[in-house]
């Protein structure tokens, strides 16, 4: 068995109160993972390439993210992915907002709420 010595000599050690450590937490910001950003990056680059959306943003704010998607940039977002953690256990912490401020779909899973931007039947005059 090895001694280890007096565990206060140990200098590597630091002790950190928890009310210091909470308060940390909640002063960060939230921010997209990799993951929802890879999803949420596809369908950016689906909408690119039909010439949809030319531009976007992101936003981390103390309260949610924001992705904002822009035709040009001197104008106002299309659409903004937001993702909300306090909303996660009512609404769904993920959701799609118009330029009119309108809800489009909100949900849990980022994947299902960008289901929204999937190509639609359209009526076509022939």
């Amino acid at each position: 068995m090895v001694d280890r010595g007096d565990v206060s000599e140990d200098a590597d050690a630091v002790l950190i109160p928890l009310q210091e450590a909470r308060a940390a937490r909640v002063e960060q910001q939230v921010t997209f993972h990799r993951r929802e950003l890879d999803l949420i990056l596809k369908v950016y680059g689906r909408m690119v390439a039909a010439g949809e959306w030319r531009d976007y943003a992101i936003d981390h704010l103390k309260d949610r993210a924001v992705f904002s998607v822009f035709r040009r940039t001197s104008e106002v977002p299309l659409f903004q992915i937001v993702k909300d953690p306090s909303l996660a256990r009512r609404q769904g912490a993920y959701s799609v907002v118009a330029a009119s401020g309108q809800i489009l779909k909100r949900g849990q899973e980022l994947g299902r709420v960008l289901a929204v931007f999937e190509n639609r039947l359209r009526l076509v005059k022939a």
